[in-house]
């Protein structure tokens, strides 16, 4: 399930990605559009251009996971293509976007990394 993976890396597939695209047509895609290991254990995430179905992908031991999700009344805040190809985000930033948010969270607390205890 999705909600116990903690991944290290996420990569985004900026702009519109053919919904009709299956494990292995999207394996193929994070080979030539990451230049990334399908292999890696990291999620691979696609959305389509009306930005309500994104599709996740992932490798995990034996075989790979594809997660889908519609929704039926709104819109994902997805990163344009004309950004960038790939966009490499965290975790917590992909929590975002799948509840509906934008990447800028500018109310957001940003991570602390504390290397001692005051």
């Amino acid at each position: 399930m999705l909600s116990t993976v903690k991944p290290e890396n996420v990569y985004l597939a900026c702009g519109g990605t053919d919904m009709r695209k299956s494990i292995n047509g999207l394996s193929i895609m994070v080979l030539e559009y990451f230049k990334e290991d399908p292999f890696a254990g990291t999620l691979f995430v696609f959305c389509n251009r009306q930005r309500n179905k994104i599709k996740i992908l992932r490798w995990e031991a034996d075989g790979f996971w594809l997660y889908y999700k519609r929704l039926e009344k709104s819109r994902f805040k997805w990163p344009d293509a004309s950004k960038t190809n790939g966009l490499h985000v965290t975790e917590r930033e992909l929590r975002w976007l799948l509840d509906g948010l934008s990447l800028e969270q500018k109310a957001a607390h940003k991570p602390v990394k504390q290397r001692k205890i005051l």
